[in-house]
């Protein structure tokens, strides 16, 4: 039975102070959606029995099967405590790390969380990761130590080793805390300094630096977990029971006479009762007592579990009456003593009193917001809150004030939209008739049968004896029943045909949260995208205009109307009129205008929010494509709203046409595509095995072989297959020097480069990779200073930022062959952001990556309007290397010399080589849509010489190049050619080096046994893992086993250790870093040692070059590769007769 209707939820939200919203975080398998079935039952919503059993909250069907959530939802409960009446909004949240996206958007609508952690495993990765995130969005944490009953039942400890098992725990979570909350103080102390430092010019030998100082300073005993605080829960949800100190500091203050504050403080900790003197003396482990926590709480739960697993009827009846507790009959007869002792439990310390007293305490109304969560929310990357406009800054009030009135702006956040039924819309549910209607159909379905009857009845006597006609009288009633069935159908037949058309469309709903001022159905509201910037807008439109005036088309801003407003109850929803600010709620009607996630607000000064932080990075791609090829238009349909409905899945289109899916684990994989055939495209589709992303790059030179010799004192063996693929590397016409510079001619002859290839150093490689978005931002700021464009003031963070990157990089760049080569940057790659590095190694050229630090210089001369097709040329060879058209990383280009030759030398050329230009300027003149953006427009003389001297050999090609003529010459058939050469010339350069391909690596946790250590080893060890530490959890027989495994090695590979240890270790995935496999690829065997440790054909298997083959398989290009491996085995069959 519900015990809060609907209407009552309405008048809760109105009271904004009396409203917490909350989400349940943890580790896979603590007991979150459990928890949260207890709280539920204290609403009747479900039974008191059934929670645990019916994971409410786990709507979907594969959720049920798995046992683990795989999506956040949420449900608003009513809780009454004292006087005071709560609203509480809570969304349960996965645990599984490929899921750890929809934690983020659960996390950004709340205001505190609930962390659980299971009082046997302790804080697992996916605990450490949560709490990160709440950190990061500057909510308050409580904590609920669940499972306790393990203690007792499964690990058998003792209560006094149970109280310091739990001990161990709580400091264990509180080091993570501290770990956070060190970073953050000494983050800001750091920054602090180098504002000071600006604006004093104190001598540097004045100042010591003491790392701890800032720590001193600041308070953060109210960050950490501690039960006289108030803050942490210890609870069973299964079995129903919890309790925080305060409830048994007030039930022993009457009995002992201690006042409950002196008791809330010494419950916890190592205090003991002196019982003859009747006072709380300290130090009991020095004097072999008993702790206080251990002697009043842990001791009575164990003799109440005692007692009742060994069925000890007395000892059950004597504790039931002196607690006070009425046990009912089919309880205490029942064969299964769990549910004796849920029944006792759940009346002693209801689970639901205990957890959300403590969060009505200890958790924030949407009133006591900080204003350093709110200048978070609204600083959008690098920028800082004072460079927002003054318009934009007032808003802090309205976030702050989290005001209902009508004039507050509207200010909403979407986290995700999610995907619905639609018979589960409050408007598609069946109607209950009322009595009226009841009646009016009655007399209908009366008449209709009275006139069948008076029809039929002239026959039937002329029929039939009179003897047959008695049991039709009493058919009557019958028949009634079945003509109102029958007209109540035709009524409802045109109805349900319509919805049927309406259940094939997929309706999302978005899972928002109100910030400021009350949202309206039907209302007209803007949607802000994640790149809308309230700066450019203002001046466009003024800040008091709203969505319903007709506005000029403004970039990432719409408007759109709000169709319905639903609460989220679980797995139902119930329509609203209007919701006031500090609500979590469901919006209709949005699937349009939002992907993902969005920010709706009634005024544009409003800035986008954030974007959410995603701990795991979607890594494990498939392609898809349908079974029947007329199907594909449903599929890329299904495709765009399984993109819409998972906040994490990326959904490409590759160059080769491919649909490929980006997941985050084979979980998530397998989720989206159930999702994808069954929900979104309702098509048979055909998936192909995971794309394993790799990357390439070079190394130095080794100095020992692959038998640990040293490499140039054996003798060598001739190889015939080896020098012939040395030849087919390098074509005629490009140089290679001994130490790997090659020189490359364009093909008209007109310009020559030569580039070289070095490795960069891990250090500068993973520098690039953190640093993508300054990269980005950097080029950003360098192409409109190359336009003259008027950009808005450059943020002084930023450029802060931008100094202390290239200081890194110099500081990590040193020694003779790196000398200046920071200055010299000319651009990065893949992307221009990627971790590759081109130089400028030659004279008169003077741009640099770095102009947005004021050293911008104009180029001048021959070079200025083609260096972006060099840049461009760059950007293609480090998107696609030469082992298997993978990204590069970690490569350092120079070019040392590029000449371009004069007019002169251009007319004397084209005399000989006539035909070829001729015949190149064809080919080209096509491809001149390859061409990068430009700095200058002018065109000049010497390729209009060019132009029309190669026109004298086509007479159609006068006419083309007369149109041409007016368009600048960087975008002319040289510059393509310039493209193409520079390309090639990194190619080869890469190709005259040591090559590797590198892998992307997951690090993995396992939890097992020692019984089952050693298959966990074997199953690592046969996919190429490498353990990395092995440790054993205190108080436990539990290994936690850390280990490196590549990607592609991990498909199957959970499967597989649950399946050798039978269920006893499960393994935790996540992607970690790239890293290098040290076998070459192409490696043979050349000296006579390596002959005779790997024989004539080194067929051992070659780990790269596997790896290498099969993306090259799959991409359509030549594999070296025999179709027969073994002639001399095979026979023919007739032989064999």
């Amino acid at each position: 039975m519900v015990l809060t209707s609907v209407g009552k939820m309405v008048g809760l939200q109105k009271a904004a102070s009396g409203i917490r919203n909350i989400c349940i975080l943890a580790h896979v398998d603590h007991g979150k959606t459990t928890l949260a079935d207890c709280l539920i039952s204290s609403n009747g919503i479900i039974s008191s029995r059934l929670a645990g059993k019916l994971r409410y909250l786990d709507s979907r069907e594969d959720e049920q099967v798995r046992g683990i959530t795989m999506k956040s939802s949420a449900i608003s409960l009513h809780f009454v405590k004292g006087d005071q009446e709560y609203l509480i909004n809570l969304i349960d949240s996965p645990g599984h790390v490929d899921f750890s996206s929809e934690v983020s958007t659960a996390v950004r609508l709340c205001d505190g969380c609930i962390v659980v952690v299971d009082a046997v495993e302790g804080v697992c990765p996916q605990t450490q990761a949560v709490l990160r995130q709440a950190w990061l969005e500057n909510i308050r944490p409580v904590l609920v130590i669940n499972k306790i009953d393990r203690l007792i039942v499964e690990l058998k400890l003792t209560p006094q080793e149970a109280y310091l098992h739990l001990k161990n725990i709580l400091e264990q979570i509180n080091a993570v805390t501290g770990t956070l909350f060190t970073s953050k103080v000494l983050e800001e102390r750091a920054e602090k300094e180098t504002e000071s430092e600006s604006v004093s010019d104190t001598s540097p030998g004045d100042q010591i630096y003491d790392w701890s100082t800032g720590l001193e300073d600041t308070d953060d005993s109210h960050l950490y977990f501690s039960p006289e605080h108030g803050n942490v829960v210890f609870a069973s949800a299964i079995d129903g029971w919890a309790f925080g100190i305060e409830h048994f500091a007030k039930l022993y203050s009457q009995k002992i006479g201690i006042k409950p504050a002196v008791l809330l403080k010494t419950l916890w900790g190592d205090y003991y009762l002196n019982t003859k003197a009747k006072k709380i003396m300290k130090g009991d482990q020095s004097k072999g007592k008993k702790p206080l926590f251990v002697q009043l709480v842990l001791d009575n739960i164990w003799s109440l579990y005692e007692a009742v697993m060994k069925r000890d009827k007395e000892k059950i009846d004597k504790i039931v009456t002196s607690l006070g507790l009425r046990i009912g009959a089919r309880e205490s007869r029942h064969a299964d003593p769990k549910v004796q002792l849920n029944a006792i439990c759940s009346q002693w310390l209801p689970i639901s009193d205990a957890v959300l007293s403590m969060v009505c305490n200890k958790i924030p109304s949407p009133l006591d917001i900080t204003a350093e969560r709110v200048e978070k929310l609204m600083c959008v990357g690098a920028r800082t809150f004072d460079s927002l406009p003054p318009e934009t800054r007032e808003l802090k009030s309205a976030f702050m004030k989290c005001s209902s009135e009508e004039t507050a702006p509207v200010i909403v956040f979407v986290s995700k939209m999610f995907p619905v039924d639609a018979k589960t819309l409050p408007q598609n549910k069946p109607r209950p008739l009322t009595q009226e209607e009841i009646a009016h159909r009655r007399e209908l379905a009366k008449q209709r049968h009275a006139e069948k009857l008076a029809a039929s009845q002239g026959k039937e006597l002329s029929e039939k004896p009179p003897s047959e006609k008695a049991p039709e009288v009493f058919g009557n009633a019958g028949d009634t029943k079945g003509e109102e069935q029958q007209l109540t159908g035709q009524e409802d037949s045109m109805t349900s045909k319509a919805v049927k058309q309406e259940e094939d469309k997929e309706y999302f709903i978005a899972f928002a949260r109100v910030f400021s001022g009350v949202v309206k159905r039907g209302q007209k509201i803007f949607v802000l995208g994640p790149k809308y910037d309230p700066a450019e807008s203002l001046h466009k439109l003024s800040s008091q205009c709203s969505a319903t005036d007709d506005l000029p088309a403004v970039p990432h801003m719409t408007c759109c109307t709000l169709e319905n407003l639903y609460l989220l109850m679980g797995r139902e929803l119930e329509d609203l009129e209007e919701v006031p600010a500090g609500n979590v709620l469901g919006i209709g009607g949005l699937q349009d205008f939002v992907l993902k996630s969005a920010t709706l607000s009634t005024s544009p000064a409003c800035p986008p929010f954030t974007p959410l932080n995603f701990e795991a990075t979607p890594i494990v791609r498939v392609a898809v494509e349908p079974k029947h090829p007329s199907d594909m238009p449903q599929l890329v349909r299904g495709m765009k709203l399984l993109n819409q409905a998972d906040p994490c899945v990326q959904v490409l289109i590759q160059e080769t046409g491919e649909h490929v899916l980006v997941t985050a684990g084979e979980v998530h994989l397998q989720r989206c595509l159930d999702d994808l055939k069954e929900r979104f495209a309702k098509v048979q589709i055909s998936v192909s095995a995971p794309i394993i992303p790799f990357r390439e790059t070079i190394t130095r030179p080794p100095k020992v072989d692959m038998v640990n010799e040293e490499i140039g004192k054996q003798q060598k063996v001739a190889v015939i297959h080896q020098t012939k693929e040395d030849q087919n590397k390098i074509p005629e016409g490009v140089q290679v020097d001994s130490d790997g510079l090659v020189t490359i001619n364009t093909p008209n002859k007109q310009a020559t480069l030569s580039v070289r290839a070095i490795p960069l150093p891990e250090e500068v490689t993973r520098l690039l990779e953190e640093n993508s978005d300054l990269i980005r931002t950097m080029e950003q700021l360098n192409t409109s200073l190359n336009e003259d464009k008027k950009t808005h003031e450059i943020n002084q963070k930023t450029l802060d930022r931008i100094k202390e990157f290239k200081e890194k990089l110099e500081k990590n760049l040193q020694g003779r062959k790196w000398r200046n080569a920071v200055d010299q940057i000319w651009s990065f790659g893949p992307r221009k952001c990627g971790p590759n590095i081109l130089l400028h190694n030659f004279g008169g050229y003077k741009r640099s990556v770095w102009q947005c630090l004021g050293n911008s210089v104009k180029e001048v001369g021959k070079y200025r309007d083609f260096d972006n097709s060099i840049v461009s040329g760059f950007q293609l060879a480090t998107l696609s290397g030469p082992m298997c058209e993978e990204p590069l990383m970690g490569v350092c280009f120079t070019v040392e010399k590029w000449e371009i030759s004069k007019a002169g030398d251009r007319l004397s050329n084209s005399g000989q080589d006539s035909g070829q230009l001729g015949a190149t300027e064809h080919q080209q003149d096509d491809e001149n849509t390859l061409a990068s953006s430009c700095t200058d427009e002018g065109p000049s003389a010497n390729e209009h010489q060019d132009r029309n001297l190669s026109g004298t050999d086509s007479p159609e090609k006068m006419s083309k190049h007369k149109g041409e003529s007016l368009l600048a010459d960087c975008y002319g058939p040289f510059s393509g050619q310039l493209i193409a050469t520079m390309k090639e010339a990194c190619r080869y350069a890469l190709q005259a080096k040591p090559q590797r391909l590198v892998a992307a690596m997951y690090t993995c946790e396992i939890m097992a046994t020692a019984e089952v250590l050693g298959r966990v080893y074997a199953v690592l060890s046969k996919r190429e893992g490498r353990v990395l530490q092995e440790e054993m959890k205190e108080g436990t027989d539990v290994f936690i086993i850390k280990a490196v495994l590549p990607v592609a090695e991990s498909f199957g590979f959970a499967d597989e250790i649950r399946k050798r240890t039978s269920g006893l270790a499960s393994p935790q995935l996540v992607f970690s870093h790239w890293e290098i496999i040290s076998s070459d690829p192409f490696w043979v065997p050349t000296t006579e040692e390596e002959y005779l440790h790997f024989g004539e054909k080194a067929d051992s298997e070659n780990q790269a070059r596997k790896y290498m083959n099969a993306v090259r398989k799959r991409k359509g290009l030549y594999v070296e590769e025999k179709i027969v491996e073994h002639a001399e085995k095979q026979r023919t069959l007739s032989r064999n007769k």
